[in-house]
């Protein structure tokens, strides 16, 4: 499940949807919609759900692609191509190619944020010596 994974770490065989969702500070609603979008299977005992090490993994690579912004679709893409033939490499792939869009994405915000920031500057400046103007002692 690779996207240049971390070490695995001891651990628990099985988790509780409660568990997970405590670990991770989610709620179990959004454990469930992850379910629905079929990024999570876990198996069942009677009508609870028993999620296993590898559906951890692939929860806190979700969470990990969601927090650096990806798409879900592109999330669950990069999860199933692992379990392709060759498909690491393929993962990898495409893993590089929206790090490099998303970062073209942020660098451009990070530009406008700068402009925005710079135009406030400029106007706050100039409302600054506008009212020094309106109440210097001349205009009373």
């Amino acid at each position: 499940m690779s996207l240049c994974a971390e070490k695995p770490t001891p651990g628990p065989e099985e988790y509780s949807i409660s568990e997970l969702a405590r670990e991770f500070d989610i709620t179990t609603r959004t454990i469930r919609f992850y379910e629905d979008q079929g990024l999570l299977s876990p198996s069942r005992r009677g009508q609870k759900r028993v999620y296993q090490k590898a559906d951890r993994t692939r929860l806190k690579l979700v969470l990990r692609g969601k927090r650096l912004g990806f798409p879900l679709t592109d999330i669950r893409r990069m999860i199933q191509l692992y379990d392709e033939p060759g498909g690491e490499a393929k993962q990898l792939d495409l893993m590089l190619s929206q790090i490099t869009n998303s970062r073209s994405t942020l660098l451009q915000q990070q530009l406008d944020i700068e402009l925005q920031l710079k135009e406030f500057d400029d106007i706050e400046a100039r409302c600054k010596a506008r009212l020094a103007q309106l109440r210097s002692p001349q205009n009373t």
